[in-house]
């Protein structure tokens, strides 16, 4: 992780019955100091929480338990159904299809070493009374379980949640935006900062990520799409303009530009890598220098994440050491 650049990984969905499809093929592409592979999933999952972590992925969908993979060892573990799932599959049951798609977050806690989900929505599309509900699944304990209290902000719930430093970010509704941190270990939430330029605009151009190891928010701005980086030293949080992204160029690689591109890494330093909100669109690298879009690949499908390799399958609470020896030993 410190001497070279974070990996992409591609992650596809597919049936392996498309196992020879060059849409569905794992493939691997060196790009300077940092690796760009795929990985498919042969699972009915078709939704990937944000990122990952310590070199493991989570896929989620509402009517199927939740799956974490570590794609570097193909170790998988699944998890029980939430409340929270438990309640759309019943509305699905009965043909009641017209409710909000809350976003899965996933990430660990630093002190004590272990991972969880949270389910945190807004709760009044769900008929309930309070402001928003909060669930969390913990690896070690096996089990789902409320957090009280909640948030008291609704959130902004077209945009994932995103990990960073022993802490799921959300982004809130309203006219003065603010930075909703939920700290994984206390399991409390807190507002961390505001984000003064997002104000009074549609939220569906609103996105959270991280970039170059720090919070980043990015929204759309006219005929421009701004990156804007956390700045956390000195004990100050104060916000720097990473770079303005002109959307008025005719790049046919994306689809549409009325959705915010998703930043995905700062690959090498100056390199931005892309991809349109729709899985099916290419990845691009932008350079914040020269402002040019250059084609990294076209994957057909599959969500990008960036990538950290790990060898270690924590959630089973044992590292597992893989040794690779010669065929004459064997």
């Amino acid at each position: 992780m410190q001497s070279r650049g974070p990996d992409v990984l591609v992650v596809s969905f597919a049936d392996d019955n498309n196992g020879d499809d060059e849409a569905t093929t794992e493939r691997r592409i060196v790009f300077g100091s940092s690796i760009v592979s795929t990985f498919r999933f042969p699972t009915w999952n078709t939704l990937l929480c944000y990122g990952s972590c310590d070199g493991l992925v989570c896929i989620y969908c509402f009517y199927s338990p939740n799956i974490v993979v570590n794609p570097a060892t193909k170790w998988h573990r699944s998890c029980p159904l939430s409340n929270l799932q438990q309640f759309l599959i019943d509305k699905y049951d009965k043909q009641e299809c017209d409710f909000p798609d809350p976003k899965l977050g996933f990430g660990k806690d630093k002190l004590k070493g272990t991972f969880k989900q949270v389910w945190l929505y807004n709760s009044s599309e769900f008929g309930l009374d309070n402001v928003t509900t909060c669930e969390v699944f913990d690896f070690s304990t096996n089990a789902w379980r409320y957090v009280h209290p909640a948030s008291p902000y609704r959130i902004n719930d077209y945009q994932d949640p995103v990990y960073f430093d022993g802490s799921l970010h959300w982004l809130t509704e309203g006219k003065e935006c603010k930075i909703l941190s939920f700290d994984l270990h206390t399991e409390t939430f807190q507002v961390i900062c505001k984000a003064p330029f997002l104000c009074e605009r549609d939220p569906v151009g609103d996105t959270m990520c991280i970039l170059d190891n720090r919070l980043c928010v990015s929204e759309i701005n006219g005929s421009a799409q701004l990156i804007w980086s956390l700045d956390s030293s000195g004990g100050n949080k104060t916000w720097k303009k990473l770079c303005s992204i002109n959307l008025t160029v005719n790049i046919d690689w994306f689809m549409s530009f009325s959705f915010p591109l998703s930043p995905i890494a700062i690959l090498d330093e100056t390199k931005l890598l892309l991809q349109g909100r729709n899985s099916l669109e290419h990845r691009v690298i932008y350079d914040l220098h020269t402002k040019s879009y250059d084609l990294l690949f076209d994957p057909k499908t599959g969500y990008a994440v960036y990538y950290y390799q790990s060898l270690f399958s924590a959630l089973s609470n044992k590292f597992v050491i893989i040794f690779f020896l010669p065929m004459n030993l064997l």
